[in-house]
């Protein structure tokens, strides 16, 4: 046998006995933190622990209180300090960084762009200058809707320098989830795009954009980004600008960055709620701030000197934090990809690791089990010596997942940084630090020093060892969402309300995870359990999937659950009951699928449409989505005994199973 055949079987049984993984040496030496003690001392020290994540960044007025808990779960933190996120990303990097790269893009096409943070600086104050020209004052909402091309996080960061707080969709979405989230932030202006390329084509975005702004109620100042040049034409309607033209008026701008309060609000992000209305998450300057400053030095072993990429979507809340404000509030070099990791060649993620010399690939296990299935010939194409560390993100990974990342990308030399976080924590709440903790395949690992998470039983009492139970938070973090926007009572309601005990001043986030925690107290993520499917990573409400579907003509009723897939780590599952006179065909299956990618996007298109003339319920009328799941998933089914109709039930699994 091979060494490398040996080196597999090892693992292989490593595995098998849920073995744990010491980090390198060589990593731990040159780690930014490798000192065991530091989980004591974050919990002997809490919350002044948390100064550590302040001090990296640049304050124009000290705080004067780590933590305001006068008002729980309306924590403050670093209160009454004052800063400027554009100016900590920017700014004070230019005196010893100005002439080195910010970010390094790479197109769809392959063409690329590079800013370093003198030329990034530049460009940021021209586009600020040129929304204040527009009208944009400190506190309006900009929203974005863009893909992943260099004018978005110019935009983000031009607006935190005059303080006006941006909301950015998605560039999958629909018209529709654009107007919704604008409708909802009340925001009067918006940065978009002619279109961008996906697997070589050229796609229309603009006319989504306007599509969605004619469902906004109010008016519209809308900036426009030229990305396909000669591939597409587009026309600017009234109240319409071109990038380049705003940013040529205001050629050569200095803007002074705003003093910002540390609990002023950065930016809205809206995520999928269980109402079926998204839900506005709000992040603040100061807490936010460092709180990815510190998870990226800390978890990600950024340093100024490094190449360092994470593969997700500006868009979602990991682009935000681990693509723009936690590695340039750094000053290190971060890069964006615009494209997909299988076009134009299966290697194009390998060949750009390989081109840029990455240090730190932070990605999806989605895209990690996509890899796996091409096969490892591909990453052997190329030379990834020069990553350090491997992060991923977005859902649990498996261990046979983590085995071929860490063996056929890391070559057994990286440690693997397994993250569980949401939208609502703002960065990273429970993984490894790399320097200091042994990694086990397929858990999270314990939560970050400092960080208080447990896991407990229906009844808020901690569970044993080995049992399954609920993910819950019993301590504020400074990267934690301050409110959902307008919406005091829901925001309550949504993440405080199921183990608190206002009576007792004892406020516990709940995140909506099930989870359970071994004897060293690492934490293994099994999945969401409220009605939100989780495909490629990405969060989607089954309310707003079942409105969509019920939307479509000749649809009574509908049931969506989601399905386990071997990429996408779950699917959407359509259960679909049709009004007297329609049948469930595939003309009305497609017009379903176009129903949903029209309202919600691509991204949420069901993996299978089941027409049924009823769906499980149980005497109340409840849908028991928990059968159908089992079903698509082709599992045990369980007592059926308390549904008003048990027959329903193998009619549909038999119409499963037939497809």
């Amino acid at each position: 046998m091979s060494d490398q055949g040996e080196s597999e079987v090892e693992l292989e049984a490593r595995l098998a006995e849920g073995e744990s993984f010491d980090p390198p040496a060589s990593f731990v030496e040159q780690a930014n933190v490798a000192d065991e003690d530091i989980y004591e001392e974050f919990e002997e020290n809490w919350p002044e622990c948390w100064e550590q994540a302040a001090d990296l960044l640049t304050w124009e007025e000290e705080y004067d209180q780590v933590l305001d808990d006068s008002d729980e779960p309306f924590y403050e933190w670093f209160t009454d300090g004052k800063l400027n996120a554009s100016a900590n990303c920017l700014d004070r990097h230019l005196d010893e960084r100005g002439d080195e790269t910010a970010i390094e893009w790479i197109g769809e096409l392959g063409e690329t762009r590079s800013y370093t943070y003198q030329e990034l600086h530049d460009e940021v104050n021209e586009f600020a200058a040129a929304l204040r020209e527009m009208g944009v004052e400190e506190d309006d909402v900009v929203t974005m809707y863009m893909p992943m091309i260099p004018e978005l996080p110019i935009a983000m960061l031009a607006c935190a320098r005059i303080g006006a707080p941006h909301s950015v969709v998605f560039a999958g979405f629909s018209a529709d989830a654009l107007a919704t989230r604008m409708n909802s932030a009340d925001s009067e202006y918006l940065v978009t795009c002619d279109g961008y390329y996906r697997r070589g084509d050229p796609l229309n975005h603009k006319n989504k954009a306007d599509e969605g702004l004619e469902d906004v109620e109010q008016d519209v100042t809308t900036v426009v980004v030229d990305r396909l040049g000669d591939d597409l034409d587009h026309d600017l309607g009234d109240s319409q600008h071109d990038w380049d033209d705003l940013v040529e008026a205001q050629a050569g701008a200095s803007v002074e960055p705003v003093t910002r309060d540390a609990e002023d609000m950065l930016f809205l992000m809206y995520t999928s709620g269980t109402t079926g209305e998204p839900k506005g998450v709000k992040h603040t300057t100061g807490g936010y701030l460092s709180w990815v400053s510190w998870t990226s030095q800390s978890v990600l072993d950024i340093k100024p000197e490094d190449t360092y990429w994470c593969s997700a979507d500006i868009g979602w809340i990991t682009g935000h934090s681990y693509i723009v404000y936690g590695p340039l509030a750094l000053g290190t070099t971060s890069v964006m990809y615009e494209g997909t990791p299988d076009y134009p060649e299966k290697d194009r993620l390998w060949q750009i690791v390989d081109d840029y010399d990455v240090t730190q690939l932070y990605t999806a296990p989605t895209a990690i089990r996509a890899f796996m299935k091409w096969g490892e010939e591909y990453p052997e194409k190329h030379d990834l010596s020069s990553l350090r560390l491997l992060g991923t993100v977005g859902e649990p990974i498996n261990p046979r997942a983590w085995k071929w990342y860490y063996t056929h990308i890391g070559n057994e030399e990286c440690p693997v940084v397994d993250t569980w976080w949401q939208t609502e924590t703002g960065g990273m709440m429970v993984t490894t630090i790399p320097g200091v903790a042994e990694m086990k395949p397929g858990s999270a690992g314990p939560a970050l020093p400092g960080v208080s998470a447990k896991v407990v039983d229906g009844n808020g009492d901690e569970v044993d060892p080995g049992e399954a139970g609920y993910l819950v938070v019993d301590k504020p973090w400074p990267g934690m969402l301050r409110t959902l926007y307008k919406n005091d009572e829901r925001f309550i309601e949504e993440y405080w309300q199921e183990y608190s005990d206002p009576d007792e001043d004892e406020w516990v986030y709940f995140p909506e995870d099930g989870a359970k925690i071994d004897e060293d107290g690492y934490i293994t993520v099994l999945g969401r359990v409220d009605d939100v499917i989780n495909v490629s990573g990405h969060r989607l409400g089954t309310m707003e999937l079942e409105s969509a579907v019920v939307g479509v003509e000749g649809v009574a009723e509908a049931a969506i659950v989601g399905g386990k897939h071997d990429i996408k780590g779950e699917a959407v599952y359509a259960y679909v009951i049709t009004e007297d006179g329609y049948e469930g065909g595939e003309d009305l299956r497609e017009r379903i699928i176009e129903g949903v990618e029209d309202a919600i996007g691509p991204i949420a298109r069901p993996e299978e449409v089941v027409f049924t003339e009823d769906l499980p319920k149980t005497r109340s009328g409840k849908i028991m989505r928990r059968l159908l799941e089992n079903i698509a998933n082709g599992e045990e089914l369980g007592n059926t005994s308390t549904l008003r109709n048990p027959d329903i039930v193998s009619e549909i699994q038999s119409k499963v199973s037939n497809d």
